[in-house]
């Protein structure tokens, strides 16, 4: 199988720079049955265009990042949910935390996390604020939280359904 990252424009990417994963190979799928629109954009030239962002080191291994959809882009800078997730989890008092985009008039979109606290906690968005400060770039740091008491929402898989929180945030029936 081969593998490379390219950017949105599906030119190659060096090493160590970030763009959706794409793989070639006889073992991947030719389309996708009766679709042929979806089979246009999934595979193009050759390759699978997997929805995923990685990069490729020195050595040739491959590191997803996060998802394309799950990306925000904010005042020009690309934020990963999946790295801002980790570093709000690494907090004692997150039982639970989702983060996605919201859009923003200047910025494009804005960071924003919703958590579910650990039991018995507290928690104080400036000591937050500050403990992340300490592990990602301050324009990664959610502008705006939204702490449940209960559980978020998941779907059959245990996977916690972003898009359901996100279009409910954007209803305000979060």
């Amino acid at each position: 199988m081969q593998v490379k990252i390219v950017d949105p424009n599906d030119s190659e990417q060096p090493n160590g720079e970030v763009g959706e994963v794409c793989l070639a190979g006889p073992m991947l799928i030719r389309g996708n049955w009766n679709r042929p629109e979806a089979t246009a954009e999934t595979i193009r030239n050759g390759w699978l265009h997997t929805g995923d962002l990685g990069y490729l080191d020195d050595e040739g291994f491959l590191y997803v990042v996060d998802r394309i959809k799950d990306m925000v882009l904010r005042g020009g800078e690309n934020v990963y949910c999946s790295e801002v997730e980790a570093a709000i989890f690494e907090h004692d008092g997150i039982h639970e935390v989702a983060v996605f985009g919201l859009p923003h008039e200047r910025l494009g979109e804005e960071v924003v996390a919703a958590v579910h606290p650990t039991a018995g906690t507290t928690l104080d968005l400036d000591e937050l604020a500050a403990f992340l400060a300490e592990r990602i770039a301050p324009f990664k740091i959610p502008s705006k939280w939204f702490i449940r008491e209960e559980p978020l929402p998941r779907g059959a898989t245990g996977k916690i359904l972003k898009r359901e929180i996100r279009d409910r945030v954007l209803d305000g029936t979060f």
